[in-house]
């Protein structure tokens, strides 16, 4: 396993979170396509995405070698096909949800994920957590407490979500490979179901005639969904998991951000009894993660 870089670590992280939020944006120029639509072309152009950002960063020589290790290696194609499946069940739920009326429950997921991974690096990586993280995790439970008595929701997307990607985490060391090559063979593996998805779900219909959709919108999504998961998923392997999962907060709160400024949503008074203490603790950690990089 790669040294911790944090200041790396932390600089990709917030990039990362910052990209996501945009993609909610992004989402809405590709009207008329349904959420299970943009799943589906999201993967289909975030795989050559994903090989033109290792060609350009030299890291092919990577690339042989993970899939030399897939076919020599029963153990690793195990668990590179298990980890596609559970980063294709997470991109799945995110864009099922708002279809049928569960993004409530998803959100929720979003909002224990930070918490759940702090867990994991506390219990079972035996990370350390100073006095400013655990002050941190504390404001956010707080905030996810709120959160869990206004809404009721704790169904299977919550659960989904907020244990599904913490398992994935863990595969991901286990695999111990370049974080953009492993990220590109995931993406292949899932590339299809999505065509499947693609040709029987009626977008190619949908998409005829819009020169604007093949040209840019599409590929602009692919380029953007290469970068924010490569981004992330590089953040995941320089960093220790607890300070990974308190950084998590940083996206939500940004997407509060952009609903309110860019899509015209509001807070309500219930909703800041959520967010607040979620804040709070995102000026926690950067405080922590400001201290951490003084010395650098």
């Amino acid at each position: 396993m790669n040294a911790y870089q944090p200041g790396r670590g932390i600089a990709l992280s917030v990039s990362a979170s910052t990209l996501f939020a945009l993609m909610s944006v992004y989402a809405k120029l590709l009207t008329p396509l349904t959420g299970l639509d943009i799943f589906a072309w999201r993967v289909i152009w975030t795989v050559p995405g994903a090989f033109t950002l290792i060609a350009l960063r030299s890291r092919l020589p990577h690339l042989v070698a993970l899939a030399q290790r897939v076919i020599r290696e029963p153990r690793t194609a195990l668990l590179l096909a298990v980890s596609a499946a559970l980063l294709g069940a997470q991109l799945w739920v995110f864009l099922w949800a708002p279809l049928h009326g569960r993004m409530l429950e998803v959100s929720l997921g979003y909002f224990l994920l930070p918490l759940t991974m702090v867990l994991l690096g506390r219990f079972y990586y035996h990370e350390r957590l100073e006095p400013l993280q655990w002050l941190a995790v504390g404001c956010a439970a707080l905030g996810v407490l709120h959160e869990l008595w206004v809404t009721r929701a704790f169904s299977w997307p919550t659960l989904l979500v907020a244990i599904g990607y913490p398992p994935y985490f863990v595969l991901r060391r286990k695999i111990n490979a370049d974080s953009l090559t492993a990220f590109a063979l995931e993406m292949s593996l899932l590339l299809p179901f999505a065509l499947a998805m693609a040709l029987h779900g009626g977008s190619l219909a949908l998409l005829s005639g819009r020169v604007d959709m093949w040209l840019l919108l599409l590929p602009g999504l692919g380029a953007l969904s290469t970068i924010a998961l490569a981004t992330y998923l590089k953040a995941s392997r320089l960093l220790p998991m607890a300070l990974f999962g308190i950084l998590g907060y940083v996206e939500p709160v940004l997407l509060v951000i952009v609903s309110v400024t860019l899509l015209g949503e509001s807070l309500t008074a219930q909703q800041l009894g959520t967010y607040v203490p979620i804040w709070i603790a995102v000026g926690l950690t950067g405080l922590h993660s400001a201290r951490l990089l003084a010395p650098r």
